[in-house]
């Protein structure tokens, strides 16, 4: 008998310290048995504590309302549950800030978000307040199917530096690299409602911790990474195969259309940015477009620009420089516009001339959450597949897609300002262009990732 209990001892302190080694670190966010250390913002729905779950409930005509750490968190890993059986968008925020200088003490910030719909974008992380999506899940559409409706869904949030990472069920989901906002509170959100039928929504929230000391992160995945950092390559962007088209201080890699070197007026670099200067909004008058000096196949495309009022320019891709035109060189082209003050976005057919558009072929979605203030920075992204499908993308929302080669293209080409270029658009590989349109252009950011 007394063998026996020793045995027992033994192995209870190996359970013991095996927990405690496990548990190490960890700091519960959450007691299970109230509402200590959290504080309510903005919105008055309902938060409580039930059977040792945190429970939010939907008021009507309540803005979105948030129970935020009272503490705020720089670098961490966190971890949390939470389940609904309803179609209630939440969020998780984090890294966030309630100031009464901003939109009167509207919590603003990175979210984790919740979205039960058959959008499917839980993991996600959108800007609250601020600049809306910065990673969808149509980036990594894979873990869009991870999210159990009804069911406890596990989910972690790996914050260090610029570096943001999340995961739902064992699942990598997003990451991005940003340095808007290095800290803040960690907060559950009920997003409001406007309908009565919506009122009484339940969403459920359990095992919250965080870790701030000894981080050991997730190992680098595949992923596709957001980076918001200018003309900067995150180690997985690195090892993702992705490559700076312009290093952010030289010509290296440029240069004119029709021409053996980068122009000797019209363009400018400094701090970091690339400008094509204006000319009076005459096309290529003065510096003329610039090519990349490598062709390019199959690829995804990142780019930065910024616009001036009433500029014009563009983003061409399998540009040959054939045709020697006069003007500006051919090819597909991403339009960047200024939709209200130019008149190009009344011209063409259907609005195909407009900000992200297939330049006088497709149009791209009226969606005005894509589109950003005159002098703001939009990201743009064109993707090439092996196959021929083609994406276009602004500030997070695919604008479009096509398919090169069909008779759907062939006849939008026909009936376009391009019918007299024998195969346009159909190069198996071509240039980069940045479009001097005689507007003043900014561009920065610009990468490429080849597909094989």
């Amino acid at each position: 008998m007394k063998l026996k209990t020793q045995c027992f001892l033994f192995f209870l302190f190996v359970s013991v310290l095996s927990f405690a080694q496990s548990s190490a670190g960890w700091q519960d966010l959450f007691n299970g048995k109230d509402l200590k250390g959290w504080k309510a913002l903005n919105g008055h729905a309902k938060f409580e504590v039930i059977n040792g779950e945190i429970v939010g409930t939907t008021v009507l005509n309540e803005p979105n309302s948030f129970l935020a750490t009272e503490k705020n968190y720089g670098n961490f890993i966190l971890e949390f549950e939470f389940r609904l059986n309803n179609k209630m968008n939440s969020g998780v925020q984090f890294r966030s800030e309630s100031n009464p200088t901003y939109m009167n003490g509207r919590v603003h910030g990175y979210q984790f978000e919740i979205d039960p719909s058959q959008r499917g974008w839980t993991a996600g992380i959108y800007d609250e307040a601020r600049r809306d999506w910065l990673y969808p899940m149509d980036y990594n559409p894979s873990a869009k199917t991870a999210f159990k409706k009804g069911e406890w869904n596990k989910c972690r949030i790996e914050c260090i530096g610029n570096s943001m990472r999340t995961f739902i069920n064992g699942m990598s989901a997003a990451n991005l690299v940003d340095d808007m906002t290095p800290k803040g509170f960690i907060a559950l959100q009920v997003h409001q409602i406007s309908k009565p039928e919506d009122v009484g929504e339940k969403i459920y929230w359990r095992n919250i911790r965080i870790k701030t000391n000894n981080l050991k992160l997730s190992p680098p995945d595949t992923v596709f990474v957001v980076n918001l950092l200018p003309n900067n390559l995150s180690e997985q962007e690195k090892k993702n195969g992705v490559k700076l088209l312009w290093d952010g201080k030289t010509t290296n890699g440029w240069r004119g259309a029709y021409k053996d070197h980068f122009p000797d007026k019209g363009w400018e670099i400094k701090d970091n940015v690339l400008s094509v200067l204006t000319s009076n909004g005459a096309e290529a008058a003065n510096g003329g477009d610039i090519v990349t000096t490598g062709e390019y196949a199959a690829f995804i495309l990142q780019f930065d620009f910024k616009i001036t009022e009433g500029a014009n320019s563009g983003v061409k891709y399998f540009v040959t420089e054939k045709e020697n035109n006069e003007g500006s060189a051919i090819g597909l082209e991403y339009q960047i516009l200024d939709d209200d003050n130019h008149p190009d976005a009344k011209l063409g057919s259907i609005g195909n001339r407009t900000l992200g558009s297939l330049y006088d072929l497709i149009p791209s979605i009226k969606e005005p959450r894509a589109r950003r203030k005159v002098g703001e920075w939009n990201r743009g992204m064109v993707i090439v597949y092996p196959d021929g499908r083609i994406e276009h993308w602004l500030n997070g929302w695919k604008m479009l897609d096509y398919k090169r080669g069909t008779q759907y293209f062939y006849a939008l080409v026909a009936r376009s300002k391009f019918e007299k270029w024998p195969n346009f658009g159909m190069a198996e590989k071509g240039h980069i262009l940045l479009q001097d349109h005689g507007n003043n252009v900014s561009f920065r950011s610009i990468k490429i990732k080849e597909l094989k």
